[in-house]
Formats: C-alpha cells, sequence, structure tokens
C-alpha cells in the first residue's frame, strides 16, 4: 500500500481507490465533486460499498492522514513524518515512473469552523428583510458611483451599516441573501458585480467560522472593490479580449481603489488592504504585487475566489448567468494554482453543488429550480417543479423537497416496494438560456414571498 501514496500536502496523501480502506477520511477526489454523487464535506470510509462507489467513479483520491482513525492512520502519518524528512520525492507505484514533486507554495492551512453559527432559518422567513436589504445595498452602491464621479467623499458610515446588515442576515439565513446574489434582475445597473460577490463573500465567511468583524471587513472590501474601475477608459473597461497594453492599463483599477479608498479616514485599513490583494493569485501570477501564497492576506484570498466565480457565472457579454457547475469546474481546475486549495474546496462547499436560484433536470426528465438548500444533504436540495419532461409549463408548478422524497422512498425500498430507480435526483444543472420563459425572479418571489397567486406569477413565468 505504502508504495501506492504520494504527499501532496502536510494533512493529505494521494490514495489509489484500489489500496483504499475503512476508516480514511476521502478530503477530495481526483475530479470535481460536481462529477460524483458523493457529499461535498468529505467522508470516512465506512464499508465496502463505498469502496466500491469510489472505484467506480475516481482513479485516487485524498485522505486526510489527521481525520483517518484507526492502524490505517497511524501508518499514514508515519509515512507522511518520513516523505516530509527526505527530499520530497513522492513514493509512486512504480520506481521507473518516479516525478519530482513541483516545489510546495508556502500557505498555511485556514482555520475553519463549520458550527461556528447556529442552523440558518428558513429562507422565507428572512425574505422580506432580505428584499429590503437588496434596495439599501442598490441605494449604496449606487451612491457610491456618484460620489466617485464627482470626486466627493464616499459613503462610508452608511456602507458599513448596509454590511454589517447584510452579514446579520447571511449569518440568519444563506438561503435569503444567495437568492439576491442568484437572479439577475432586468435593471442591471444597480444589480452590479461587486454586489453579487459581497453576498457570496459573506456567505463563504460564515461557511468557515469566520468572526462578525472579520464578515463585515470582507463584505466592505467586495463592495468596494472596483471604484477604480470608473476611472478606466470605457473602452478598457469593455474590452473583450485584451492585448498587453490595454490589460496593463486595465489593471491599474487596483492602484486607483486604493488611492480612492486610502484617503478615507473612516475606513478600515484592512478593508482597503483586501482591495489591494483581491487579485493577487497563489503561485504569484496575480497583480499588482506579484504577491503568493501566505504573503496574501487570507481575506484577500476569499475575496479573489468569489470574484472569479461571480465573473465565471456572469460573463459581461452574456444575456444570461451560465450553469454554477461551469463555473465550479474552471475554478476547481485553478486549485493549487490561482486559489488556495483548501479554500476552494470551502467555497464550493458553501454554496454547493447547485446554489440556490439554479434551474435544474431531474431525473424524470422535469425542470426545476432550486429554493431552498438541505445543508446536511447539498445533492438533494428543495426545488420547485416548472416543466414536464417534454418541457411544457406543470398546470400547478409544485414543491418537492428532494431529502425528504428520498428518504421516504429509503424506507419503502427497504421494504421492498419500491426500487432503486425510484428515487428521484438531480441529474445536472442547465444554462438559463435554455429554458428562456422559465422566470426565475417570479419562482423566487412566489416562494419566498408569496407575491400575488400561483395563476398569476406562472402566468407571467411561462408567457412567450
Amino acid at each position: 500500500m505504502t508504495e501506492t501514496l504520494t504527499s501532496v500536502a502536510i494533512q493529505q496523501v494521494k490514495v489509489y481507490t484500489e489500496q483504499l480502506q475503512r476508516g480514511m477520511f476521502v478530503s477530495r477526489l481526483d475530479r470535481p465533486w460536481t462529477h460524483t454523487p458523493f457529499a461535498l464535506q468529505g467522508f470516512y470510509i465506512r464499508d465496502l460499498e463505498e469502496v466500491r462507489q469510489l472505484q467506480k467513479y475516481c482513479r485516487y483520491v485524498y485522505v486526510d492522514i489527521t481525520k483517518t482513525v484507526g492502524d490505517v492512520g497511524a501508518s499514514l502519518r508515519r509515512l507522511s513524518r518520513l516523505n516530509a524528512g527526505g527530499d520530497r520525492e513522492p513514493v509512486a507505484a512504480s520506481s521507473r515512473n518516479r516525478a519530482k514533486v513541483p516545489a510546495l507554495i508556502p500557505c498555511r492551512p485556514v482555520q475553519v469552523s463549520h458550527q461556528a453559527y447556529p442552523p440558518p432559518v428558513a429562507a422565507r422567513k428572512a425574505a422580506p428583510r432580505a428584499r429590503r436589504l437588496l434596495r439599501q445595498l442598490e441605494a449604496c452602491l449606487h451612491e457610491v458611483m456618484v460620489q466617485v464621479s464627482s470626486q466627493g467623499p464616499l459613503p462610508i458610515p452608511q456602507v458599513t451599516a448596509v454590511v454589517e446588515e447584510l452579514v446579520d442576515n447571511v449569518l440568519r439565513s444563506p438561503d435569503a441573501a444567495a437568492w439576491l446574489a442568484r437572479v439577475r434582475e432586468k435593471d442591471e445597473y444597480t444589480y452590479k458585480h461587486s454586489m453579487r460577490s459581497g453576498i457570496w463573500a459573506v456567505i463563504f465567511g460564515r461557511h468557515i467560522g469566520l468572526g462578525r468583524h472579520e464578515l463585515v471587513q470582507l463584505g466592505l472590501a467586495c463592495l468596494l472593490k472596483d471604484v477604480g474601475k470608473l476611472q478606466l477608459d470605457d473602452r478598457v473597461l469593455r474590452a473583450g479580449r485584451r492585448n498587453a497594453k490595454v490589460e496593463r492599463e486595465y489593471r491599474r483599477f487596483v492602484d486607483y481603489s486604493v488611492k480612492l479608498l486610502s484617503t478615507e479616514p473612516r475606513l478600515d485599513p484592512q478593508v482597503v488592504n483586501i482591495v489591494h490583494c483581491h487579485c493577487e493569485r497563489h503561485d504569484g501570477s496575480g497583480f499588482p504585487r506579484g504577491l503568493r501564497g501566505d504573503k496574501i492576506p487570507v481575506l484577500a484570498r476569499m475575496c479573489g475566489i468569489v470574484t472569479f466565480y461571480d465573473e465565471a457565472t456572469n460573463p459581461r457579454s452574456e444575456a444570461f448567468p451560465v450553469a454554477p457547475s461551469r463555473a465550479v469546474a474552471q475554478l476547481y481546475d485553478l486549485r493549487g494554482i490561482g486559489f488556495q486549495e483548501q479554500l476552494v474546496v470551502e467555497f464550493i462547499q458553501a454554496i454547493g453543488l447547485y446554489p440556490t436560484g439554479t434551474e435544474v433536470e431531474l431525473s424524470t426528465g422535469e425542470v426545476a429550480v432550486v429554493v431552498e438548500q438541505t445543508y446536511h444533504h447539498r445533492l438533494r436540495p428543495r426545488v420547485m417543479v416548472v416543466l414536464d419532461r417534454d418541457g411544457q409549463a406543470l398546470p400547478k408548478p409544485r414543491l418537492l423537497d428532494l431529502a425528504v422524497d428520498d428518504d421516504r422512498k429509503q424506507r419503502l425500498i427497504e421494504r421492498g416496494k419500491l426500487g432503486p430507480n425510484d428515487k428521484i435526483t438531480i441529474v445536472q444543472d442547465l444554462e438559463p438560456s435554455r429554458y428562456p420563459g422559465v422566470d426565475v425572479a417570479a419562482i423566487r418571489d412566489h416562494y419566498l414571498l408569496k407575491d400575488g397567486g400561483i395563476a398569476a406569477v406562472f402566468t407571467r413565468l411561462f408567457s412567450r
């Protein structure tokens, strides 16, 4: 078994699936979690069936040696210490295939606490407050733009107060806030990328257990990080493919932002530092200073991840957002390169495989919209089924809690009354442009706020 291990980090080893044993804690896979049925949070191998499932989808996995239990855990930790004391060359499956390990980028693990906050309340209970918050965020962002354009003082106290309310809202109900980030309204002027980034960032921070003060710093930085773009020429800002000269000019927005924000005595200097570093990358390929690894502040690393994710899901030139799985796959490919691997995995866990507002295809062939997460069963959220298997609007859309439905059918399967194929699962997420008649904003309003009757809402939904 020891011949099939490769040390990839202080706490992880690479194990080929034919060598897996009970007690190992699988922390990541050799492919995106979105391509498998496994939970995002990692899991202990409890029996042979789980080994078989891993062998079905993966060639190898990564095992957390600090969490692995029993004799196998002791063996892995001993092997890791031996490798750490050597020349850092991995022990590969065959000595003929040995390859040098790339130099590790210095970056200490981020301390994470998934139990820092109580379970979230239902999105419906927090929805009215979230809607008011959206209007306040829009108003604040508009005022920031006006003041930057007129060279006036930034409304820092007002922005800080709104971000503090955003933090409180996310701490209470991440799903209610996630709806604000997922749905693009027709008036894009008041629904900016920086606002969505701020919402994703606070949801991310809540997931890993950041303190309230840090959440406010992170939210403020994401909301203000792009103020320097208002000083760029419009042709630079909107250029599709930037040549070297245009790219250099574009990158100056970070320095412009820092210069503007540094003149505000009421703004926390740490917020300015996050803005200054949010375009830096784990491998040193970012800007403006080419920082790498531990030299990039943790909150700036998080800001960079949510910025990348939002830009990937909401391309500037596209009329619709793109399916979250595409953005997640791009982000996952950059783990350990553009972004710290641990934080990439934590962010994907924070938003779920199918973020609130995502259009999905069910195993029944029907189309649904995710309306709320099930936090202990990320692959089985609550959905609103809106189209039948032929792509036609249902006479009356129905709410389906996949986790509850799965538990009920599992009991029937155990009693021999159903087969495994009778369970309803999510097959894939969908590009929002595939069914343009599905008005996700109307679904949101009906589910969260019950605006109008169901017939009126879905007349708007499917009118063509």
